[in-house]
C-alpha cells in the first residue's frame, strides 16, 4: 500500500479524524485516541499491536520494526517498501484502530459512536 491508499483506509473508519499535531509531514489518525501515524515525507506507518505479535511481525518482515519515537513494545513502524503485503498492512490497521477502540472508556465509545 502506498500513502495515499493507507491515508483513504484509515479515514473511512467509523469516527475516525485526521490532523497534524506533531509536524506537517506526520499525519495522525485517531478515532478518540492515536491508531496510526502516517509518515508522508519518509513513507512509514506506525500502528499499534499487542506486544506478541509485534514480536512476530518483526522476525518475519524486515521493514517492520519498533515503533520510531514511539513505545516499541506496543508499537511498530512499517517501511511502506512493498514488502508487507497490502492484505496484511490492512489487517494491522483494523487491529489497531480494534486496540484503540477497545480501550476506549464507555462515554469515549459513545462519543465515537456519535461520529
Amino acid at each position: 500500500m502506498n500513502v495515499e491508499e493507507i491515508r483513504e483506509y484509515c479515514i473511512a473508519k467509523k469516527g475516525a479524524t485526521e490532523s497534524f499535531p506533531f509536524d506537517e509531514t506526520t499525519l495522525v489518525f485517531k478515532a478518540v485516541k492515536i491508531f496510526c501515524l502516517l509518515g508522508l515525507d519518509d513513507s512509514r506507518v506506525s500502528l499499534k499491536n499487542n506486544p506478541e505479535k509485534n514480536i512476530e511481525l518483526r522476525a518475519h518482515y524486515p521493514a517492520i520494526y519498533g515503533g520510531y519515537h514511539l513505545n516499541k513494545q506496543h508499537w511498530n513502524t512499517i517501511e511502506l517498501d512493498g514488502t508487507v503485503p497490502a492484505s496484511l498492512m490492512k489487517e494491522l490497521i483494523d487491529e489497531s484502530y480494534d486496540l484503540i477502540v477497545k480501550s476506549l472508556t464507555r462515554k469515549q465509545k459513545e462519543e465515537l459512536d456519535k461520529l
